[in-house]
Formats: structure tokens, C-alpha cells, sequence
């Protein structure tokens, strides 16, 4: 089965295996596991900040991240479909107690005009800008790099008024090789940022909220209140210390790969590409009024193929470290035997 659902689909590597079986642990929660520390240490340093913490998920860390940058009843300004608002469960409504102002951005970049007309007055009326948020890359515009200028605009602009921003970095070292740069020159525009290292990089489990001392200090109470202090967690950063040290170069295959799919599904009839491929991720659309998405996904699956839809007429095909170039030209072949 070629599975284009999501980079999340991966299974350790055998390298993975044994470090995780061989790392040196102790309990996380009195900060006496020392391979956590070393993951901490190593995406800290790779980020250009001073300190990190290790979470569960993305999520997780993402609304760490609110909870320790806001206060209840502000408002936190972010992009419309971004993972924040879209896919978090209303999460910062409910931990967090703030509000989402969100602003339609364009592949999921913010216009610097609209987010400094968001941020509010000094009025009692209204509820006090907390944080700005950004996603790069951004998945619901189909793995979108946010370029570096808008990131370092919105930066200039939130200091002006004093406020945090944090960055949905989920994906941030496809954004740095799709960019060709280091993941550090897009981190030093934001105060908080959020990696995940199950995706794109290829670990089982983990992400890790990444911050100045003071801000991971208090973002380490947040998460021991979320339940999400973990004991001998090393045998998880284990894996995710390989993933960051092996698997970030190699994202550029991912990436080809997806371009190539995308090259070969533009030549099928009734299928049209969506997205601009900057990342590992295609969204491919039916020009057929008799199929929708789902029937299509249907009809790859009997032909081993899997995505996920994202709308009535459209899908979304991601690549990852199990894929290979023999793999794209069988989901190609797919298609065409579909609509031939």
C-alpha cells in the first residue's frame, strides 16, 4: 500500500529501535533523564534559543505555548485556517481562556496591513491583543512555505506593540530546506516555537516547545498541569535525536517527490493541481462533476493508494520517507487508470 495520507504514517527506523531500546533514561518530570535533556539541548541550540521541552504532541505544544504567552480574555491574532484554529479542538478557548481574531491570509501568509489593523486599541470595550501566531509551513494551504520577509515583518511589527509571536513550526525544516536555509533563520522571528519531530522527520512520538529560559520555565508548569509530564520519556527522545540528526537533510527527496507527482497528475484529464508544491504536500482537485473526493479516494484504494480528503472535489497526497520515486509512478499510474 503507497500511503499519502499524512508524513505521520512513518514507523521507526531499526536505528530508531535501538536507541530507543539502548538510551539512557530517568524520570523526566525531576529533570533527571538525560536524553531528554540532550533532545532539548540539541533543537534549543539548532533554534538559535535557550531552552526547550519536550511534549507529546503538537498540539500540546502549541497550546503550552498560548497558555504561557497569554493572559484570559485576550485575543490572539492568526491565520484562518491555520492548525491553531482549524484543527486544535478550540483548545485555546478552552484551556486558555482567549479568543481567536483570525485574519485570510494568502497560502496561508498574513498581510502585514490587516494584522496590524487587528491588533487592538487601548480600550476597555475591547480585549487586549496577547500573541500573534504564524504556521510555516502551512498545511491547510498544502505544506505552503511562509517566506522570510513576511516572518521577520511580523515579527518588527509585534515588538512595536509588544507582543509575543509564536510559530506553529511543525513542519519548519521542510520551510528551511524548501528555503534553503537554516531552521534557526526563520526561529529568530518568533519568541516561541513548536517542532514536531513525528512527521516530516520521521520519529514515533514528540515535539518540543522551543523558547528563551524563562518562557520554557513557566511552559514547563503548563504542561505538568496538562497532565503531559512523562517518566522515563528518553526511550521517545532517543528516537527523535535520530530523527533530527539523520532525517532533516533528506526532506529535499520528500519534496521531489512531491513535485513529481504533481508534474504527472497535471497531464491526467479531469485532475488539476491546486497547490504550489513548495513542500511535501500535493492537493490535487476532480473536474468531474459525477466523482467526488471520496469516491475518488475509493478508487485508489482498491488501487493501494491512500490520501485524505479535504474537500467534496479534493484530496491531499504527502510524502515522507517511505515513499519513493518507483511509488509516484505507480500513484500516477493509478490516477490514469482511473480517468482513461
Amino acid at each position: 500500500m503507497i500511503d499519502l495520507r499524512s508524513d505521520t504514517v512513518t514507523k521507526p527506523s531499526e536505528e530508531m529501535r535501538k536507541a530507543m531500546y539502548e538510551g539512557e533514561v530517568g524520570d523526566d518530570v525531576y529533570g533527571e533523564d538525560p536524553t531528554v535533556r540532550k533532545l532539548e539541548e540539541r533543537i534549543a541550540e539548532n533554534l538559535g534559543k535557550e531552552d526547550a521541552l519536550f511534549v507529546p504532541s503538537g498540539t500540546q505544544s502549541n497550546q503550552i505555548a498560548v497558555l504561557t504567552a497569554t493572559s484570559p480574555s485576550q485575543e490572539v491574532i492568526l491565520e484562518a485556517s491555520s492548525h491553531l484554529f482549524y484543527y486544535e479542538g478550540g483548545a485555546m478557548s478552552a484551556l486558555a481562556n482567549v479568543q481567536p481574531r483570525t485574519l485570510v491570509g494568502k497560502r496561508g501568509v498574513l498581510d502585514l496591513e490587516e494584522v496590524e489593523r487587528a491588533i487592538r486599541p487601548d480600550d476597555i470595550h475591547f480585549p487586549k491583543t496577547g500573541l500573534i501566531c504564524i504556521e510555516n509551513t502551512h498545511n491547510k494551504s498544502g505544506g505552503s512555505l511562509v517566506p522570510l520577509e513576511n516572518m521577520k515583518q511580523t515579527y518588527e511589527l509585534a515588538q512595536r506593540h509588544n507582543i509575543p509571536v509564536h510559530l506553529d513550526g511543525a513542519r519548519l525544516f521542510n520551510a528551511a530546506v524548501s528555503a534553503n536555509l537554516e531552521a534557526k533563520t526563520f526561529a529568530q522571528y518568533a519568541d516561541s516555537i513548536s517542532i514536531c519531530f513525528s512527521k516530516g522527520l520521521g520519529a514515533p512520538v514528540g515535539s518540543a516547545l522551543v523558547g528563551d529560559k524563562s518562557f520554557i520555565d513557566e511552559a514547563r508548569v503548563w504542561r505538568k498541569r496538562l497532565g503531559g509530564g512523562m517518566r522515563q520519556a528518553g526511550v521517545l527522545a532517543a528516537a527523535a535525536l535520530i530523527a533530527l540528526e539523520e532525517n532533516t537533510s533528506r526532506l529535499v527527496d520528500d519534496h521531489k517527490h512531491a513535485k513529481m507527482l504533481a508534474d504527472g497528475l497535471r497531464n491526467i484529464s479531469n485532475i488539476t493541481i491546486d497547490n504550489e508544491v513548495d513542500t511535501n504536500m500535493v492537493i490535487a482537485s476532480v473536474q468531474d462533476e459525477n466523482m467526488t473526493s471520496n469516491e475518488l479516494l475509493s478508487l485508489l484504494k482498491e488501487r493501494d493508494v491512500l490520501g485524505v480528503p479535504v474537500s467534496p472535489e479534493a484530496i491531499r497526497l504527502t510524502t515522507h520517507l517511505h515513499i519513493q520515486e518507483n511509488d509516484i509512478k505507480q500513484t500516477i499510474q493509478a490516477f490514469e487508470d482511473i480517468f482513461t
